[in-house]
């Protein structure tokens, strides 16, 4: 099953005094070991972030950018993806950089899109999203991310 992940997710990983960090940390490595891709604009998004809210060296940023580039495939959004974006936020109320990350996702086959900001549980065509970090969806992230050998 084909995943990916949020900005939010993989931010986490990289700001070691948030207390999600090991968990990001540990869903990220188990990614992979999974069908996972990364969405350009969730890396563009990281690295604003990175730069700007966590003062990240541009140089550095980059470095984690690419991290995350040769770890996981990117996808990049197309025109049909900026026309699926504008028709989910008029039928069914998504901001507008959701539904692009959610229109290039499923475009690429993701059947589940790992994040805290979106809807918990919510299902848009054939995506799911879902908050890696709700107890109550250890099962859907032991589906889509193997557990690493111990």
């Amino acid at each position: 099953m084909r995943v990916t992940f949020d900005s939010n997710i993989l931010l986490y990983t990289l700001s070691r005094d948030d207390p999600r960090h090991p968990a990001a940390a540990a869903f990220l490595a188990r990614a992979t070991r999974a069908d996972c891709v990364q969405t350009l604009q969730s890396l563009a998004e990281c690295f604003r972030v990175l730069t700007t809210k966590l003062r990240f060296e541009p140089r550095r940023a980059r470095q984690e950018i690419d991290g995350f580039r040769t770890a996981f495939p990117v996808c990049t959004a197309d025109v049909t993806d900026l026309d699926q974006a504008m028709d989910a936020v008029a039928r069914h109320g998504l901001s507008f950089w959701d539904a692009m990350l959610w229109a290039t996702a499923s475009r690429a086959g993701c059947r589940m899109l790992f994040s805290e900001d979106l809807q918990d549980g919510r299902r848009l065509d054939d995506v799911l999203f879902v908050n890696p970090f709700a107890p109550g969806n250890r099962k859907l992230v032991d589906l889509a991310l193997p557990e690493l050998p111990r």
